[in-house]
């Protein structure tokens, strides 16, 4: 399908205060551990034009003593009033403070009333990003949130500049650095609780991990790329998450045998008005850049209809990688650089991917429970392609893996409903969708126009 004809809008120059300085004045909301770094980076680089004037936070006087302020010049207004930032003469308000409500509300305040917004929030841009977005074109201002995905790897400014030429049609990653670090300390044989512990520790997970380990954190992040690469606007709550709390070391030890490993993977394919999506633990085959991913590194994999696959890699945990991000953005938005805009449609979101699957049992050791199993898959139309089993583990209480051919998602859970009753299982079967690479990208007819 070719691209439409991009309409040129006028971009917002920030507004300039009457009055003896010229500087572009900011406003920074929220001093926590993204925020200090901001700070940091502005009083070391000290940028022509840039000044930092207000700094809104809960127990400002606290904040305003603590190491991290150390950086921040004695001219900035410390306040714990959100209108008075509000009415101030600030010309960009960067958010740093996450969330939903009370942000949303503030935001839009802040764009109504003249000021341009860059922000990291990426629950905020999921939900809620279209919106806010047209109300800063109908107010001439800007909206600039590349630090919301991946932190210090520009996915997003990489997306709307350099790849807004192709018709990106897959994308596929890993987007939270948190399980990343999980993930590929249990590679290396530690336990998920020990290395979950030490995530929290080292302040890569918070108390309530949920939100990164369940894929709801992926998740929005999957959702922003979506609007950005496949110009699909999706219902967050429509993606489908699998936790990574369910994968154990037994599986790590399969896949390995596979010439796999395993990495909470985002995905999202678009399929005419639908879009593929889905974010959760995945077998990943070693020869894939996904699985060169380690510690708390992102990495994303945009596959175009022209240009192929484009990855993007670096740190994306951590205040100082993302801190440079949102500078970046406030710069962008300083120098009143445009972003191409291209059309955005609402899809419908299925979970149904065609792909082969990891299916891993524990049984309590009988005759007769491999031919039950395959049977139960043979059933729906799924065909098995090899059987794992490990030596070593008792047989009252025996692990073993089946793979499968590619086939539906939603074919292989019909079986698994079924496989479940079996009185031989003993815990939920684990199912793991196996990554793979099509060569639709480099089919010489995919790139016809329509």
């Amino acid at each position: 399908m070719a691209l439409k004809k991009v309409s040129k809008k006028k971009v917002a120059q920030p507004r300039k205060t009457a009055g003896t300085s010229s500087s572009i004045k900011v406003a920074l909301l929220g001093f926590g551990t993204v925020g200090s770094a901001v700070a940091r980076v502005l009083s070391a680089r000290k940028f022509s034009g840039i000044e930092l004037t207000h700094i809104f936070n809960r127990n400002a006087e606290r904040k305003r003593t603590s190491p991290a302020a150390r950086s921040v010049p004695d001219s900035v207004l410390w306040t714990e009033s959100i209108e008075e930032i509000l009415r101030s003469d600030v010309d960009i308000v960067i958010e740093l403070m996450g969330g939903l409500n009370p942000v949303e509300g503030w935001l839009r305040k802040a764009l109504t009333s003249g000021k341009s917004v860059v922000t990291a929030n990426k629950q905020l841009i999921a939900y809620r990003g279209a919106k806010l977005a047209r109300i800063a074109a109908q107010h001439n201002v800007q909206l600039v949130y590349g630090a919301a995905v991946a932190g210090g790897v520009p996915v997003i400014p990489g997306m709307l500049q350099g790849l807004c030429g192709d018709q990106i049609t897959r994308l596929s990653g890993i987007v939270n650095g948190t399980c990343n670090f999980i993930l590929s300390r249990m590679e290396s044989g530690a336990a998920y609780a020990t290395v979950l512990a030490d995530a929290q520790h080292a302040g890569y997970a918070e108390a309530d991990p949920s939100a990164d380990v369940d894929g709801y954190d992926a998740r929005a992040k999957l959702c922003i790329l979506s609007r950005i690469a496949l110009h699909a606007e999706l219902d967050p709550d429509t993606v489908p998450t699998q936790s990574i709390s369910t994968v154990e070391a037994i599986d790590f030890a399969y896949a390995k045998e596979l010439s796999c490993t395993i990495r909470q993977v985002s995905q999202a394919e678009l399929d005419g008005r639908t879009v593929h999506a889905r974010v959760g633990p995945m077998l990943v085959p070693l020869s894939s850049p996904i699985a060169w991913s380690h510690g708390t590194q992102n990495m994303v994999v945009a596959t175009g209809r022209f240009g192929g696959d484009t990855v993007f890699s670096g740190h994306g945990a951590g205040g100082d990688p993302t801190a440079v991000a949102v500078v970046s953005d406030l710069l962008a938005v300083a120098q009143r650089c445009a972003t191409v805009q291209l059309p955005v449609r609402k899809r419908k979101v299925t979970s149904d991917f065609l792909a082969p699957h990891y299916l891993r049992f524990v049984v309590d050791d009988k005759p007769g429970i491999v031919s039950a199993i395959s049977g139960a898959l043979a059933k729906v139309g799924a065909n098995i392609d090899s059987i794992l089993q490990r030596p070593g583990h008792p047989k009252h209480r025996l692990p073993f893996v089946v793979t499968t051919e590619p086939c539906l998602t939603s074919t292989i859970e019909q079986a698994l409903r079924s496989i479940a009753r079996m009185d031989c299982i003993l815990e939920p079967p684990l199912c793991l969708q196996m990554l793979t690479v099509d060569d639709k990208a480099d089919d010489v007819e995919a790139v016809k126009e329509e």
